[in-house]
């Protein structure tokens, strides 16, 4: 791999934010600047990036991060969101990995308007077969929106979570587990009464993201987290409830696994 050199990089990144209003000058320069940290001895022309669908420069994590950084400011003014969301479709649709990241950073820091970050974020997970790519998406987009309008956060969720909706049901708990994780969201209770009908429905086809949902509600709150599941299992009326959470148990802290277990053993615990 080429050595980062600061300075240039500062150069480079200046020279492309010239074109920040002009979105295909913009691609093309930062074609040329991604390509220009390609490390040729280990890269074969347009190479796939490792687990993910997509053609990839392999470009170093520090590259990507001061991109970012040089882009920030530019895309959280609320006068250039128009230029900013019509950089991030371009960014999206030339279909490199490096490209989707740096659109999804765009759209996570412009002033959250729902409209726009529904239909963006609807079109692009389904255009996602990599697992890890998509929970990168859900995070990074919606950073402003977490933070700032919880609300709007919120009703985005209930959106992909709606009965008709089922194919986007992993997008809102990953959405979700995003904001859990996310130390500047406080909104749990209503988060978790957003996604209640979901865990309790169960369904086997998002059944690893609902595991993934209760590891890092209990890493982030052991106590919301039992409350949580003792009042899912014992309001439940669907049998499907108890059998999911049992067999996502194993992968459970020892304590929440002991009360799952306890309630599936005919003994439901009291919530008061």
């Amino acid at each position: 791999m080429p050595s980062i050199d600061l300075a240039r990089l500062r150069k480079q990144s200046a020279r492309l934010m010239d074109f920040y209003f002009v979105p295909a000058e913009f691609t093309r320069n930062l074609h040329v600047l991604l390509d220009s940290y390609v490390n040729y001895t280990a890269r074969k022309s347009k190479a796939l990036a490792p687990g993910v669908n997509l053609p990839s420069y392999g470009t170093p994590s520090a590259v990507l991060r001061h991109l970012e950084q040089e882009f920030s400011s530019q895309a959280s003014e609320a006068a250039n969101a128009d230029q900013t969301l019509e950089l991030a479709d371009e960014l999206w649709d030339e279909g490199w990995l490096e490209t989707r990241l740096l659109a999804a950073f765009l759209l996570g820091r412009m002033p959250p308007q729902e409209g726009r970050l529904m239909a963006r974020l609807t079109a692009w997970t389904t255009q996602i077969q990599d697992p890890e790519l998509r929970v990168k998406l859900l995070d990074a987009s919606l950073v402003r929106v977490r933070k700032e309008s919880p609300a709007m956060f919120l009703q985005l969720l209930s959106e992909w979570l709606l009965p008709e909706r089922t194919q986007f049901w992993a997008n809102a708990i990953q959405a979700a587990i995003a904001a859990i994780e996310d130390s500047d969201f406080i909104n749990l209770p209503p988060l978790l009464g957003v996604i209640e009908p979901v865990a309790e429905a169960a369904p086997a086809q998002i059944q690893i993201d609902l595991e993934q949902l209760i590891v890092a509600l209990y890493k982030a709150s052991p106590t919301e987290t039992s409350y949580f599941v003792r009042h899912l299992l014992i309001n439940s009326k669907n049998p499907m409830t108890a059998i999911t959470f049992r067999r996502m148990a194993p992968s459970f802290p020892a304590e929440l696994r002991e009360e799952i277990r306890e309630f599936v053993r005919g003994k439901p615990l009291s919530v008061s």
